[in-house]
């Protein structure tokens, strides 16, 4: 007997084959469909829940390569960062110190990035951390390298004003170091010649001949002109600017003019002995701020470091009187 289903018929006392409609065979057909269908849909859940299929492999090898420049980059941005630490400290205590300017503040150099939603596109996505710290470091050293780059400009303007100060200082002897017979009178409490009491002689009695050639010790602008048959005599002030003045005073002749500008080592005037003075000789001030400080200061690069010396003892140590 082939396979089916029968149902016994009383009457012919026989079995009979069931035959089943089509749509009785689809229907039942369906709960088996159905199983296989949801084991499948199981099954293939499984199989990505554990497996990642070729396009996530591929993702997911991209995203660890990324992941590792990210890495290589940050180290990178570090190394930069301590590149320009150290130009900072050179800014502060090398190049800023040299011109006489105030270093940049910390505060200002590590000032934060403003905005606070600067980096929300970077967020929400697997290396959203490493992406963001990266970019956040690249941000502050670029604001760094702004504030750095503005520094060295204005260090620029510091060395072009310096390269003019230097130019204007008093720096020279304003007579020859072969014409001077000697230095009669130093800076310092003196004991003066004609009114006989001590008092401060704020300069240098330089003796040469009458007639010697007096420089200007800088550059700079002839502020006054005086002719005296008392106190200095015929004397010339000049103004060098960033606070230094210097005095020359006695002269013979006076060469230049009340307004001149002058160059350091222009001949401005002759050794005399006009004014109050016991004989020829060049009196020397040189004024900061409008006070006077040692001329000697300012002739190291005119004598040698034995005279130069000498001169500090002598400066230091002698009483005795001025010639003026």
């Amino acid at each position: 007997m082939g396979k089916g289903k029968y149902k016994f018929d009383a009457e012919s006392l026989s079995f009979n084959k069931i035959e089943k409609s089509f749509g009785e065979k689809l229907i039942g057909l369906l709960p088996h469909f159905l199983g296989s269908l949801f084991t499948g849909v199981i099954l293939v859940f499984l199989f990505f829940w554990v497996f990642d299929s070729p396009k996530e492999l591929a993702l997911k090898r991209e995203n660890k390569q990324l992941l590792s420049q990210y890495k290589v980059l940050s180290g990178k941005v570090e190394n930069l960062d301590k590149v320009l630490k150290d130009l900072e400290y050179r800014d502060d205590n090398l190049y800023r110190t040299i011109f006489e300017a105030e270093p940049i503040p910390n505060e200002v150099r590590e000032a934060g990035i403003g905005g606070i939603d600067r980096y929300e596109d970077l967020e929400g996505f697997e290396n959203s951390d490493a992406v963001i710290n990266t970019a956040k470091k690249i941000d502050k050293i670029a604001k760094k390298m702004y504030i750095q780059s503005k520094s060295y400009d204005e260090v620029l303007e510091l060395a072009k004003n310096k390269e003019k100060m230097l130019a204007s200082i008093p720096a020279i002897m304003p007579i020859d170091i072969d014409d001077l017979t000697r230095i009669g009178s130093f800076f310092g409490m003196r004991f003066h010649p004609i009114l006989k009491y001590m008092r401060m002689h704020e300069g240098l009695d330089l003796t040469a001949p009458r007639g010697t050639n007096i420089y200007a010790a800088g550059n700079g602008v002839v502020v006054e002109v005086k002719h005296s048959i008392n106190g200095y005599g015929n004397s010339i002030l000049i103004d060098h600017g960033y606070g230094y003045k210097t005095l020359y005073a006695h002269m013979s002749k006076i060469i230049v003019k009340e307004g001149q500008k002058v160059n350091r080592g222009t001949i401005i005037g002759l050794v005399g002995n006009t004014g109050t003075s016991t004989g020829p000789h060049l009196h020397y001030e040189v004024h900061k701020n409008d006070h006077a400080i040692n001329p000697i200061n300012f002739f190291s690069n005119d004598i040698t470091p034995e005279q130069y010396e000498e001169m500090i003892y002598k400066s230091s140590h002698e009483g005795g009187q001025s010639i003026d």
